[in-house]
């Protein structure tokens, strides 16, 4: 086939053109959906909805749902933090009973999506539990808790339960120095209640919420903070886990898939490396060098050896992922050179080229809108919780004619560029990069075997180059083009 192509600056072409630990790093998704999607702050209802009418029928692999476990509710007049999205990772109980739903409605999720092969990944908080509050401070699920005395009754947790002064040495009991190893896993991370995984009893508890869970039909977990535990603690839970039930679904034997957040840009003594004999780790160093990359600081040609060649981890052993929940807010890593919905074509081409390249299992990011209030460099809203009601109800994501989001939920998932291109991952799944060409600069295209072609174009003229690929088809999304063949 012979394709003279004409680009605007945008995405041109998308087309069809064991040991233990080693298990863990499976997302057990079906073997035609190679994409997982977070679905930051979704209700249970809404998420199971959504496996049915858009996520099987788009080829998604699974979604990654925030936290499930019963969490502080987090009211702060004084700054006017009301509900704020970070509550979900202040933990009271290890409950199932939170904003997005009762226990029951997190079970019927489960089975709802598994039903249509759609697989459930749950953010785990189990570093920690909440930070300072005042005596009655509700929490989600009715259980009460006092922070002082680090008491926490429904799981049960006591004051014996947590990292104290025999293992953290900084002054105000928290991480002051994260050049220190020690300091970073035994301190608090910001103030919030250090949870000891060291202990037996303490790993016997979040070995049983994680049981539960599986039980349940959860395919796997993100594991949050991972950087702050210690990876042989991890491993020791991990290790227990019961297998993935087959009853849900699951072939006999199957673990539990495990990606754990790890942030390693480099610089500090704890690496992502310490935890790949876990599961997959969050590789940081993937959006923050995307992003430098579309927006100038780097050059597109320089992405045909995009992975391990420019530092990052195994594919087999990364979580990729443009942006997330946190650095999209300017928290995490990455700083200002992250791409988010709010410069949509940068970012649709980055997760095009993302959902292209034969590198990691790959998390497309979906958000909710919030007005952002930059004070020095920093978002005063950055707190700003998902579309709620008047009572602090998360409002249900309403579905547009163009099927895109509206009730302040972004969706980035349902942007044709991006779902084009999760068909384009499942079916190129496989094959090896071939035939990469590019003008110098910032155009380059390549293939993927014999099923896929891409080409991309950051410059700002057009692109006009005759390219000799062999490809099944071409599915045109946003293009000025012209194939023959």
């Amino acid at each position: 086939m012979k394709c003279s192509v004409l680009a605007v600056p945008l995405l041109l072409l998308v087309s069809g053109c064991f040991r233990l630990s080693q298990a863990q790093h499976d997302p057990n998704n079906l073997s035609d959906r190679q994409i997982m999607v977070h679905l930051f702050e979704w209700k249970w209802n809404d998420i199971a909805d959504e496996c049915e009418r858009f996520l099987s029928k788009m080829g998604f692999a699974g979604v990654q749902v925030s936290p499930p476990t019963e969490n502080v509710v987090a009211w702060e007049p004084t700054p006017g933090v009301k509900r704020p999205w970070w509550e979900r990772y202040q933990p009271v109980s290890y409950k199932l009973n939170t904003r997005s739903g009762t226990e029951q409605q997190f079970q019927d999720m489960v089975n709802r999506c598994n039903a249509v092969g759609v697989r459930i990944y749950c953010d785990m908080v189990l570093n920690h539990m909440t930070g300072d509050w005042p005596s009655g401070t509700p929490a989600t699920g009715g259980s009460s808790f006092n922070t002082g005395s680090k008491d926490y009754p429904a799981v049960p947790y006591s004051t014996y339960d947590f990292n104290g002064r025999d293992k953290c040495s900084t002054s105000s009991g928290n991480i002051e120095n994260y050049g220190d190893a020690n300091q970073v896993r035994n301190c608090q991370l910001v103030g919030l209640k250090d949870l000891n995984q060291g202990s037996e009893y303490v790993r016997g508890k979040i070995i049983e919420l994680l049981n539960r869970l599986i039980s349940y039909g959860v395919a796997g977990f993100r594991f949050d903070a991972s950087k702050h535990m210690w990876p042989g603690d991890l491993k020791a839970i991990a290790d227990r886990l019961n297998n993935l039930p087959t009853d849900k679904g699951f072939p006999a034997g199957a673990r539990a898939f495990i990606y754990q957040e790890v942030i390693d840009l480099g610089g500090e003594p704890i690496t992502g490396a310490e935890y790949v004999g876990i599961g997959r780790v969050t590789e940081f160093k993937y959006g923050k060098f995307l992003g430098e990359a579309f927006r100038g600081r780097n050059q597109l040609k320089y992405l045909k050896n995009f992975g391990e060649g420019w530092g990052m981890l195994a594919s087999g052993n990364a979580l990729v992922f443009i942006d997330n929940h946190d650095n999209q807010r300017g928290h995490g890593a990455g700083g200002d050179m992250i791409l988010t919905f709010r410069v949509p074509k940068l970012y649709k081409m980055a997760v095009a080229y993302m959902l292209a390249w034969p590198y990691g299992f790959t998390r497309v990011m979906s958000s909710y809108y919030w007005e952002q209030n930059i004070v020095n460099g920093q978002d005063k809203n950055d707190w700003v919780g998902p579309p709620s009601d008047s009572n602090w109800n998360i409002i249900t994501p309403t579905i547009n004619a163009d099927e895109t989001c509206g009730s302040g939920w972004v969706c980035e998932h349902r942007w044709r560029q991006i779902y084009n291109m999760v068909k384009f991952r499942n079916v190129v799944h496989g094959t090896t990069m071939n035939d990469w060409w590019d003008n110098g600069n910032n155009q380059i295209a390549f293939c993927r075997g014999g099923k896929g072609f891409i080409a991309i174009n950051n410059d700002n003229y057009p692109l006009q180059q005759s390219l000799q690929v062999d490809i099944i088809f071409i599915q045109r999304t946003t293009t000025n083009s012209n194939c023959d063949g």
